[in-house]
């Protein structure tokens, strides 16, 4: 099986799901031969960018060096996933541009189910002043203006919106086609 590269990267506040979805597209793909990175903001920020902090600048920077390695990935043949709630529209549409290969997945779930969600507690921190410049409560997430997928992961169920991601990847002949009989790989 020949495999193009691609990153597949996965918007959203935080708590919207982008990670849950994108283990859920990785294993499936996986299960099927290809070759899978999943580039988590969350880890990255330890490993790669933890001389940043969270003002614009700095988030920008971070998104920039996410993006690097996804560039580096994606022209490798390797089929990307990106978890980062990249709050900015123009640098995702830096990142889009130099990455080439690139879906924009806009994990939508509503700010009180994202709080809901949030096993961290930092919405809590946010909203009681102990965390600053917090995505979607004291600092804005600019939603993209045309992904090329919306997944409302506060409507959908977690499969529901994973099958929406591998159909679209189907459709733009990054993966094998989906049999419209099952929806499933073949």
């Amino acid at each position: 099986m020949l495999q193009r590269g691609v990153t597949v990267w996965f918007t959203g506040l935080s708590s919207a799901g982008k990670t849950t979805l994108s283990r859920v597209v990785a294993s499936e793909l996986r299960s099927l031969g290809y070759q899978i990175e999943i580039l988590d903001d969350d880890l990255l920020r330890e490993n790669l960018s933890n001389d940043l902090g969270f003002g614009k600048a700095d988030r920008d920077e971070n998104i920039r060096r996410i993006g690097f390695v996804a560039t580096l990935l994606t022209r490798n043949d390797v089929i990307v996933l990106v978890c980062a709630i990249s709050p900015y529209r123009h640098i995702r549409e830096e990142v889009r541009n130099s990455i080439g290969n690139f879906i924009e997945v806009y994990v939508n779930a509503s700010l009180d189910i994202c709080e809901k969600r949030d096993i961290k507690g930092l919405y809590q921190k946010a909203r009681a002043g102990q965390i600053k410049n917090f995505t979607g409560i004291d600092d804005p997430y600019e939603p993209p203006l045309n992904p090329t997928l919306e997944c409302r992961t506060d409507l959908e169920t977690i499969e529901e919106s994973a099958n929406k991601v591998l159909l679209k990847m189907a459709e733009l002949g990054y993966i094998n086609a989906l049999s419209k009989k099952t929806n499933n790989l073949y």
